[in-house]
């Protein structure tokens, strides 16, 4: 088999002619695709569309696609995690990008731009709960990007540094880090004056890795802690959740854009949590939608 023509172990297409996991088939997705960690809030996202065209589920993975006035959108479930983002974004680039029948990537290829409305804690005192956070810049805990040949983003380098420097004047220790840019003309196009910016910690996991202690004591909780009052230039680490640095470092990889938009429903650091969370997702839903068309 020529080594352009990717072998059917490596590009997984079912019977039906739709790629492995997600189940969908070319055409199927908008270049502008929200993603979404739970299987419901596709629904919560979909029943503002004025039009739904498709409607697919295979696994986690549920997808709705249709129009807002003119505006063509695509919405899916990734599950959560960034092993799951790995799968997600890796089938959605292949569907636009990939030659399906003769399995050779295309000459020309498509360039996405992906928006993550999800839920989020907030790592910052003065941050009250039910704000919506734009996601600057997001580091990965996880380990996805051991995995890929990879280069380094140039604009996080300055911010990298701060942030080895933080560690050994704190005596923070230096967790495997991947640090990653969101687009800035999507969250200018986004967020509204009310909203913050700030940088977003993907964890591994939502207890121990996010310093949540149960019956099992977490070895991140001082980091955790000490990550509040790290600062570069105007960013500081305000939230954590699981698979922000997974979508923007997929999409830097491939050449498409993307944005983190958090609804942020704990405050770890004053230990509450939100009375509404329910209505708090429906307005970050609102608002995105309202932009984008």
């Amino acid at each position: 088999m020529s080594q352009n023509i990717l072998s059917p172990s490596e590009l997984i297409i079912n019977p039906d002619g739709s790629i492995y996991h997600l189940h969908l088939q070319p055409g199927d997705l908008a270049e502008t695709i929200i993603t979404v960690g739970d299987q419901d809030r596709v629904a919560a996202v979909s029943k503002h569309f004025d039009k739904i065209e498709l409607k697919k589920q295979n696994r986690e993975f549920t997808t709705h696609t249709g129009y807002i006035g003119s505006k063509r959108l695509s919405v899916i479930s990734t599950g959560i995690g960034t092993d799951n983002v790995d799968i997600v974004f890796n089938e959605i680039d292949a569907l636009f990008n990939i030659d399906i029948e003769s399995r050779q990537i295309k000459k020309d290829l498509t360039s996405l731009s992906f928006i993550r409305i999800g839920t989020s804690g907030c790592m910052q005192e003065d941050i009250p709960l039910d704000s919506f956070l734009f996601s600057a810049f997001s580091v990965g805990l996880d380990n996805l990007f051991s995995f890929y040949e990879s280069d380094t983003d140039q604009s996080v380098i300055r911010i990298q540094t701060d942030f080895q420097d933080f560690c050994d004047r704190s005596g923070t220790p230096r967790y495997a880090t991947v640090w990653h840019k969101g687009d800035e003309a999507l969250i200018k196009q986004l967020k509204e004056d009310a909203d913050f910016t700030g940088t977003t910690l993907t964890c591994p996991g939502f207890y121990g890795p996010q310093g949540r202690q149960l019956r099992i004591r977490s070895k991140l909780k001082p980091f955790i802690t000490g990550l509040s009052h790290f600062e570069s230039g105007s960013q500081r680490f305000t939230n954590f959740e699981m698979e922000t640095s997974g979508i923007y470092g997929m999409s830097h990889l491939l050449g498409h854009k993307a944005v983190s938009c958090n609804a942020l429903l704990a405050n770890r650091i004053n230990g509450t949590f939100s009375q509404q969370a329910t209505k708090t997702v429906e307005k970050l839903i609102e608002q995105v939608l309202g932009k984008l068309a």
